[in-house]
């Protein structure tokens, strides 16, 4: 062993130092792997959370737009209905037939007041209480719909 210089120990025990040296360097490298997977994952997770919280906002704010469309739309039906049942009273004839006439304008302007004062969630709220009240004729009535528009829908 011309290349060697010292004891034979001593480059047995640099060997088992060098190794440990390695082995150590290879474990603090994979800590600082697992650290930087760990941030990695923190940060994704993070911008996936605000994406969706994005989101979550977004829709929220389209739903609200489109529910107060829907009672802005529903307020000018309303409106247009008490308009109809003021024209109704002032053409209806005298006699029965505009005691009957005067009767619808009156329905009609109730429906449109109700129209005009009241929302969507306002009508979903007394659905669902007309429906709790008389369930069997509200199932016969989304039957009979039902089966109406799947005749309706179906091609021939």
């Amino acid at each position: 062993m011309a290349g060697m210089s010292g004891k034979p120990g001593n480059a047995k025990d640099r060997i088992e130092e060098a190794a440990t040296n390695v082995g150590h360097r290879a474990q603090e490298a994979a800590t600082a792997a697992g650290h930087r997977v760990q941030e990695t994952a923190s940060t994704l997770a993070h911008r996936a959370q605000e994406a969706g919280s994005t989101v979550a906002q977004k829709a929220s704010e389209m739903a609200s737009t489109a529910e107060r469309r829907t009672d802005d739309a529903l307020s000018n039906v309303g409106q247009g209905m008490s308009s109809l049942a003021g024209q109704l009273r002032q053409n209806s004839p005298e006699g029965m037939l505009g005691t009957a006439a005067g009767a619808v304008a009156d329905r009609l302007q109730a429906s449109g007041r109700y129209l005009q004062e009241h929302g969507l969630g306002d009508m979903a709220d007394d659905m669902s209480s007309v429906v709790r009240r008389h369930p069997l004729p509200a199932l016969c009535i989304g039957f009979g719909v039902g089966f109406l528009l799947g005749m309706a829908l179906t091609r021939r």
